[in-house]
């Protein structure tokens, strides 16, 4: 399957999240955080375990019996907290059923042997 644009918004895909989904590292938490979201899009499921903190990361993640349907994702801010962690706030709009919904999460990153990983997230009010 051909993709165009970058679910993610930044651009088009094979120059934006889909090197990163080949194997490519994520030069910063933030460029991380949205192959994330756009591996959520396309349910690639190994690549956001993969990308999963060991010490965090679930055993599986389900997609194939997911029925969110992603609309689009804004990032708030990118904050390089010290050289190896980063935090990531963004809002993403999804659908599940139909009905709208937005999930708003500060994601906390870190870096090891030269690659981000997705730590946790915490959700503000």
């Amino acid at each position: 399957m051909a993709i165009a644009s970058c679910p993610c918004g930044r651009g088009g895909y094979a120059a934006c999240c889909g090197r990163y989904h080949l194997g490519a590292p994520a030069p910063d938490a933030e460029s991380l955080m949205r192959s994330r979201y756009a591996a959520y899009v396309l349910k690639l499921e190994a690549y956001l375990l993969a990308t999963w903190h060991p010490d965090t990361r679930p055993a599986t993640l389900e997609l194939a019996i997911d029925d969110t349907k992603w609309l689009g994702l804004e990032v708030k801010k990118h904050i390089v907290n010290e050289t190896d962690q980063s935090t990531v706030e963004f809002v993403a709009r999804y659908k599940i059923g139909g009905r709208a919904h937005r999930l708003h999460e500060i994601s906390r990153f870190t870096r090891s042997d030269g690659r981000w990983f997705y730590v946790d997230g915490e959700f503000p009010n």
